[in-house]
Formats: C-alpha cells, structure tokens, sequence
C-alpha cells in the first residue's frame, strides 16, 4: 500500500541548475536524478517550452539532511516563492551558522539567528533564488 507524501518542488525560471549547484556547494545536497527536456521521452507539446529551454532542466530531486526536494527550470514563466519557507533544522548551533550563512551569500536575511521561545537558534534568510528560508535548532542550546 502507497502511503501519502507531501514534497516541495520549486521552480527556477531557467536557473535550477544553478540552484542545484549552490545547494550542492552549500548545504550537502545530494542529486538523486536529472532529467532535462530533450532527454524527455516524450516532446512537449508545441509552443509549451520558451525558446532555449530544450536543455534546461524538466525535473530534478535533490537530497537536503535527508529530505527529498525536487526542482525545475519550468517552461518559462516566471517563478515567486511567496507564501512559503523551507524549514531547515540542523542539529547543532555551528551547524545553523554554517548554512544559515550560506544561504544568506547573494540573498537577504529577514531575522539573524537568535534565541526565541520555540527555538535555541533561529533565523530567517531568503536565499539568492528568492526561496524562504527558516534555520532553526532544535534542544537545549542557546545561539551566539
């Protein structure tokens, strides 16, 4: 029996390869596949891919601490990640520096890492591809 899944996919507007890289680079992510369009064995459609995508990426899944992520290039709209943040949890304190200011290289932190009530260390970034991010520790520590 098939259990239900919920499972982010993000779309990069041309730039997922990019992102897998500096996910890559910068969080450990593994790259579980990648598939792009001309590999796909079925065309798309006409008039369905902007010009130039045939290269770019139709699907991809990523591994972050663990979790499946899966991306694409889209076919060549525009992407915006409103309305939503990736919650990564770390185990420890040095952990969160590390990704937290990783994310945060070409992007905007919203609120530096910090003691709140629900969390030792806690911060929130947006990434340079405009994904949300919250960085958080779960325990006991405290966050300097």
């Amino acid at each position: 029996m098939t259990t239900a899944t919920i499972t982010p996919y993000l779309f990069f507007s041309g730039r997922c390869e990019e992102a897998i890289e500096f996910y890559r680079a910068k969080l450990n992510a593994e790259l579980e596949m990648l598939m792009r369009f001309s590999e796909s064995p079925d065309p798309a459609p006409p008039g369905m891919l902007a010009p130039g995508y045939e290269n770019k990426v139709m699907h991809a899944s990523v591994k972050i601490q663990g979790v499946s992520l899966m991306m694409s290039d889209g076919c060549g709209e525009e992407s915006s990640f409103d309305g939503f943040r990736l919650a990564l949890t770390v185990p420890t304190e040095a952990e969160a520096h590390q990704a937290f200011d990783a994310l945060a290289e070409g992007g905007s932190v919203q609120m530096p890492l910090s003691q709140t009530f629900w969390s030792p260390c806690y911060g929130m970034v947006t990434d340079r591809f405009n994904v949300g991010w919250m960085v958080m520790v779960p325990g006991e520590q405290t966050c300097s």
